[in-house]
């Protein structure tokens, strides 16, 4: 994405686009991080225009890459949905206990994250580990890739679930309580520092341009392009759906464990209190299973035939279950589900979308009035960001079912927050609430006002106890 600011406008151009899907290896699912680089590298040397100021970079969180003692990349980084994860996190905490790992880190016990990806690797390829001189996530290997400088943006770096939220440095009491190296953990940088000069043999054009670390955690970038503290929640909606909202220092109480909510690194010493939904990731995978038997849905039409279903509230389900996380085939996940949980089986395309489109907005008031429990503050209104703020029957419903307006947009935002904090750092603002304003006035936003409010509140107290099934491990 290219960004232009002119007169106080922001505006945005897409000047490349390349799928990025995992791939099988050896029975493992992994990120084919080569290909991603030689695209990267194609838009680098070619770019749409002869001069730009700064680039940077983001991707999601978690994973990561090792590299040796001469720079080389020593494997395909894992994706987050590997088996080799399963059972880690009950591993890792017979180690060391769920109540030190979250009074250092303060982050959600989640199987993707990159403190339980290490800790299989340790076990199943000490030897690859062994070899490895540094650790990085993936965006800072690419930022690697484009400068030479090795480093680990702090964002990015509390994904890990190794980060001392308290310090913001590194947690290297759990690496060393699970025998791992802490030699592979590399220095810590702020959002906003600039990296370096891009390689000249990159690009014979932009070769020497600042290349600025934004917030490289996509999520934080797409909080950083809007103003979401105070009464605002934020939901970054796409497979994840990460909900929460910006406070001033991490909330790391008990309570706060025991509702599993995360304190992610944000911009400008802000940190993101949110929890980590399953989202659109169950309907994007019904897709999948749907077009692998022939029967081809665009979203559109998933859209239409829920509207269309006579299936309101019949089938309601958590999507934090740990079932959908990564199963073979998620209809029969939810067709499953419903047997456990004494409920209809879905009917058809529209009513399984129906059913999981309910479900999340129901799911977003539960988190909602968490947050408030959490922050004792009251969320007046739903800030949706990112590629889910264009489901419009997703956003009404989470209007409908939080009683709360939702304000829909940008559908860029991690690019715009990417590019505001390259602008903070280039001095072409002067404050990240400078940007913010720029993106608000050049990127308007949707609106939408709560509806059938009864009947939402009406089933709410049937889908609490789908939560609390999966939150007390009764299914």
């Amino acid at each position: 994405m290219l960004g232009r600011l002119s007169s106080g406008v922001l505006t945005l151009e897409e000047v490349s686009r390349f799928s990025n899907l995992p791939v099988e290896q050896a029975g493992t699912m992994r990120w084919d991080v080569l290909r991603l680089w030689s695209e990267i590298r194609k838009t680098l040397a070619q770019p749409p225009v002869p001069k730009v100021a700064s680039i940077g970079f983001d991707t999601w969180g978690v994973d990561y890459g090792l590299i040796g003692e001469q720079g080389q990349l020593l494997e395909n980084p894992y994706h987050y949905r590997d088996h080799r994860t399963d059972g880690a996190v009950e591993a890792v905490c017979d180690i060391i206990s769920r109540e030190r790992i979250y009074e250092l880190t303060g982050i959600q016990f989640l199987q993707i994250n990159t403190l339980y990806q290490i800790f299989a690797a340790s076990r199943r390829t000490p030897r690859l580990l062994a070899a490895a001189d540094t650790l990085v996530t993936v965006p800072d290997l690419f930022n690697y890739w484009m400068t030479g400088n090795l480093g680990a943006e702090y964002t990015n770096a509390t994904t890990t679930q190794f980060m001392n939220a308290r310090t913001r440095g590194w947690a290297t009491e759990i690496f060393e309580a699970l025998g791992m190296p802490t030699r592979l953990l590399p220095q810590i940088f702020e959002p906003g520092a600039v990296l370096g000069g891009l390689k000249a043999e990159l690009s014979s054009v932009l070769g020497g341009v600042p290349v600025v670390a934004p917030a490289t955690h996509d999520t934080g970038s797409a909080v950083a392009a809007v103003e979401t503290a105070g009464r605002a929640a934020f939901l970054s909606s796409g497979t994840w759906s990460l909900l929460g909202t910006e406070v001033a220092a991490p909330v790391m109480t008990p309570r706060a464990m025991e509702l599993n909510f995360t304190n992610e690194g944000g911009v400008c010493g802000t940190t993101r209190l949110l929890k980590n939904i399953g989202g659109l990731w169950l309907l994007q995978s019904c897709r999948r299973v749907w077009a692998a038997a022939g029967k081809e849905y665009s979203y559109d039409e998933l859209l239409q035939a829920a509207i269309d279903s006579k299936s309101q509230f019949v089938t309601l389900l958590d999507p934090d279950y740990p079932a959908f996380h990564s199963p073979a085939n998620m209809v029969e996940a939810i067709t499953d589900y419903c047997g456990k949980t004494q409920q209809p089986v879905p009917e058809g395309p529209g009513a399984f979308t129906r059913a999981i489109l309910e479900s999340l907005a129901f799911k977003y008031r539960y988190v909602i009035e968490c947050l408030e429990e959490l922050t004792g503050s009251s969320l007046t209104e739903v800030r949706i960001i990112g590629g889910g703020a264009k489901n419009r029957l997703l956003n009404q419903f989470t209007a409908n079912a939080t009683g709360r307006p939702v304000i829909a947009g940008p559908v860029e935002a991690t690019a715009l927050g990417n590019i505001a904090m390259q602008m903070l750092a280039t001095g072409a603002v002067s404050s990240l609430a400078d940007a913010r304003r720029i993106i608000e006035a050049s990127f308007p936003s949707d609106r939408y006002e709560s509806r059938d409010t009864d009947l939402w509140n009406a089933q709410y107290p049937r889908y609490r106890q789908y939560v609390d099934l999966t939150l007390h491990h009764l299914l």
